[in-house]
């Protein structure tokens, strides 16, 4: 049924991953976004091989939780092929994959993780959590004012994007072992300070436009 209505309210489809995030998407970034078809697509890239580095180096790191190894290593897969899908867009596209830096949004959110484990590693998975959360409502958000193909594509990210904020949250739960609630709120404000704040570079997290 989730997949035939894919063009429902987000608070439809991920009503947990909705209201995990405390703002949505100004509508100035998609303008610019539309504007930018070029940039949007080449981070949507980066974004998505980043994704899956840090997939395979919490499981190098981690080697003795077995159930962080088998999420991030279906994580990894997926991420993988969603960088070959960009990128074979781009190609269709005459779109050239260049270096392009990256989005202050990883940045801002890594500030605040905690040097200590295991209190680092539930920290590094909320912020996971929300990167994949904030993916997830931007690809919603674009779906609507896009080419058609751009939104089939962007909407059929949906499911893996919600399921990956999914995984992350269970995980940062399960290795706590107490209410994150306050930790989760930190990101939360960091997440929608680097969302509705002025941003002079566009990048696919990047803020309002300024």
């Amino acid at each position: 049924m989730l997949r035939d209505n894919l063009s429902a309210p987000l608070s439809d489809l991920f009503p947990e991953l909705a209201a995990f995030l405390l703002c949505r998407t100004p509508d100035v970034w998609v303008e610019t976004a539309l504007e930018h078809q070029d940039i949007l697509l080449i981070d949507h890239a980066n974004c998505e091989k980043k994704a899956a580095s840090t997939a395979l180096n919490l499981m190098f790191r981690y080697i003795h939780h077995e159930d962080l190894l088998h999420k991030m290593s279906r994580l990894a897969r997926e991420e993988l092929l969603h960088f070959e899908q960009v990128m074979a867009l781009m190609k269709k596209r005459n779109v050239r994959y260049r270096q392009v830096s990256a989005s202050r949004y990883p940045g801002l959110m890594r500030e605040q993780v905690r040097k200590r484990e295991p209190e680092q590693l539930v920290d590094i998975l909320i912020c996971g959590a929300f990167i994949e959360a904030r993916s997830c409502e931007r690809f919603h958000k674009l779906a609507f004012h896009v080419d058609d193909e751009l939104a089939k594509f962007y909407r059929s990210l949906l499911l893996s994007e919600g399921r990956h904020f999914m995984d992350y949250l269970t995980l940062a739960e399960a290795i706590a072992q107490t209410d994150i609630s306050d930790r989760i709120a930190v990101f939360a404000a960091i997440d929608q300070r680097a969302i509705e704040s002025g941003d002079q570079q566009f990048r696919f997290h990047s803020g309002r436009p300024s």
